[in-house]
């Protein structure tokens, strides 16, 4: 008798916390969020306040878009293999080049 009861206590237990963890998921699930207007819908998160103005945005995209533009040309000339470079020493370089690539677009992504 007593094993049936403590088997049940953990069942019980175990779908309480299977419970509690799909309905903490499911609150924070951006698909939960259908009923709000769409403006709301992303704006109850944001932590940052209002955002900057319309100008100042469009600005901020076009300075991102050239500092892509400029970070994609140098790694572009950068990749290229340069006269007298031994083929092992242009494939390190690359491989080099290629992490600080990603790097600096993340970057540059990060700081909008």
């Amino acid at each position: 008798m007593r094993s049936i009861t403590k088997k049940m206590m953990i069942y019980s237990l175990a779908g309480m916390l299977q419970l509690g963890f799909g309905a903490s998921i499911i609150e924070a699930s951006p698909l939960h969020n259908d009923n709000l207007p769409v403006g709301q819908q992303y704006d109850q998160y944001d932590q940052r306040g209002p955002g900057p103005n319309p100008h100042e945005r469009d600005r901020m995209e076009r300075d991102r878009h050239e500092r892509e533009r400029a970070e994609n040309e140098r790694h572009e000339h950068e990749m290229k293999r340069r006269p007298h470079e031994s083929k092992k020493a242009w494939h390190k370089r690359q491989q080099k080049e290629i992490q600080r690539h990603e790097r600096a677009l993340r970057e540059i992504r990060e700081h909008r």
